[in-house]
C-alpha cells in the first residue's frame, strides 16, 4: 500500500475511534460485553478483511498499514483491538495454509466480519510450551476425531470458526497440526468466561473438544508442520500485539498531557512542575521509541520473518505500556484510580500486552537465542 493511501487508512480509523469506538468503550467496560455494533463497524470499513486476500473479498493489506490500524485501535479499547488481530491470526491461516476450496468456503464471509475467527493454540498446562499440547485429532477413516481442552481463547464467545492446534498422536511431539474446526460442530463445548484484570469488555474463554469429527480436508498443514506455522503467523501477530501496546500508551500518554495541563497545583498547572514535565517527556520518548522498533519489525517482517525483531518490538512496547499507564494513573493523583478517567482502564489492560502471544520472558528468550546465532 502506498504512503497515501496508508495515510488515509489510519486518518478513517483514527475518525472511527474518535466518533464510536472511545464513546462506546466505557459502556462495553461496565457491562463486559463486546461492543457487536462496533464489530459491525469495523466490517463496514473492511476492516475485518485486513488479513484476507483481495481475491476472496479482503484487503490484503501489507504489515505496516496492519500497523497503523491495530495502534489506532488499541488507542481507543485494547478489547476491540485484541479482537480484531485473532480474528486475523485465523484469516491468515486459512489464507496461507488451507486450500482453495476451504478458502472459497470460509475467507468471503469472515472478510465480510462473521463468522468471527478464533485461534486455539494455548492450553491449561501448556502456553508458553505449545509442543506440551495434549489435544488429539486422530485420524479415523476420511474424518479426524478431536479429543482435548484450550485455553485463553480470545472471540471464544463470539467465534464461529477455530483455528484448532492438535497433535494426530498425542504420544508423538512432532505431530502437532493445524485445522479448522466450525465451532457448532458436535461436541465442542466453549468454556464460561473467564473474569479478568483487563480487557474487560473481551470475551476469553476455554474450549473443550469431545470426541468432535471434523472431515480430513479441514487440516490446514501436513501432519507435523503445524508449529512451524503457528510460529510463522505468530511473528506477524506479535507486531500487531506490539503496535497495540503503542496505541495503548499514546492514549495515556495523551490524557495525562491534557490532565496536566488542566490540573492546578501551587498555583499552576501541574504541567509545569518539573517532576510531572519530565515524566511526560519520558514516556513521549518511550512511546515514539516503541513505535519505530513496532514499523521497523513490519518493514522487516515483509521482506521474510524476522523473528528477533518482531520480539524486541513486542518486548519493549508491551512493557512501555505497562509503565506509561502507570505514570498516567500517577498524574492524575487519586482520579487516576477511579473509574471517572480512562487511565484506570488503560492501567488494567496494559499488563496483558506483556502476556500473552508470548510473555516478556519468551521475547527476550527469542532475543538471546538471536544474539547466540
Amino acid at each position: 500500500m502506498e504512503p497515501n493511501e496508508r495515510r488515509l487508512v489510519r486518518e478513517t480509523v483514527r475518525e472511527f475511534v474518535t466518533e464510536e469506538l472511545r464513546p462506546a468503550a466505557r459502556e462495553a467496560e461496565a457491562s463486559g460485553e463486546f461492543p457487536e455494533a462496533i464489530w459491525d463497524g469495523l466490517a463496514e470499513l473492511d476492516l475485518t478483511g485486513l488479513a484476507v486476500p483481495e481475491a476472496y473479498g479482503g484487503v490484503g493489506a501489507d504489515g505496516l498499514t496492519d500497523v497503523v490500524v491495530n495502534e489506532e485501535l488499541a488507542r481507543g479499547h485494547l478489547s476491540v483491538a485484541t479482537a480484531l488481530s485473532v480474528h486475523a491470526l485465523a484469516t491468515s491461516c486459512i489464507a496461507e495454509f488451507g486450500d482453495e476450496s476451504l478458502r472459497e468456503r470460509w475467507l468471503p464471509e469472515m472478510a465480510a466480519g462473521r463468522p468471527v475467527g478464533a485461534f486455539a493454540l494455548s492450553e491449561p498446562h501448556a502456553g508458553s510450551n505449545p509442543a506440551a499440547m495434549t489435544t488429539e485429532a486422530r485420524r479415523d477413516g476420511e474424518e479426524y476425531v478431536v479429543t482435548g481442552e484450550k485455553a485463553w481463547i480470545t472471540n471464544g464467545a463470539r467465534a464461529g470458526v477455530v483455528v484448532l492446534f492438535a497433535k494426530t498422536d498425542r504420544t508423538e511431539p512432532g505431530t502437532v497440526t493445524q485445522f479448522l474446526v466450525p465451532v457448532d460442530a458436535e461436541g465442542l463445548e466453549v468454556g464460561p468466561r473467564e473474569e479478568k484484570l483487563g480487557l474487560r469488555a473481551s470475551d476469553t474463554t476455554s474450549l473443550r473438544f469431545d470426541g468432535v469429527r471434523i472431515p480430513a480436508e479441514n487440516r490446514l498443514t501436513p501432519v507435523g508442520d503445524g508449529l512451524k506455522a503457528a510460529f510463522s503467523v505468530l511473528t506477524g501477530g506479535r507486531i500487531a500485539i506490539a503496535a497495540q501496546a503503542v496505541g495503548l500508551a499514546r492514549a495515556a500518554l495523551e490524557d495525562a498531557r491534557t490532565y496536566a495541563a488542566e490540573r492546578e497545583q501551587f498555583g499552576k498547572p501541574i504541567a509545569d512542575h518539573q517532576a510531572i514535565a519530565h515524566k511526560l517527556a519520558e514516556m513521549a520518548t518511550n512511546v515514539r521509541a516503541a513505535r519505530l522498533l513496532t514499523r521497523d519489525a513490519a518493514r522487516r517482517n515483509e521482506d521474510g520473518a524476522d523473528p528477533a525483531a518482531a520480539s524486541m518490538a513486542k518486548y519493549f512496547a508491551s512493557e512501555t505500556a505497562v509503565e506509561v499507564a502507570n505514570e498516567a494513573v500517577q498524574i492524575h493523583g487519586g482520579y487516576g484510580y477511579t473509574t471517572d478517567f480512562d487511565v484506570e482502564r488503560y492501567y488494567r489492560d496494559a499488563k496483558v500486552t506483556t502476556i500473552y502471544e508470548g510473555t516478556s520472558e519468551i521475547q527476550k528468550e527469542i532475543i538471546a537465542r538471536h544474539l547466540r546465532e
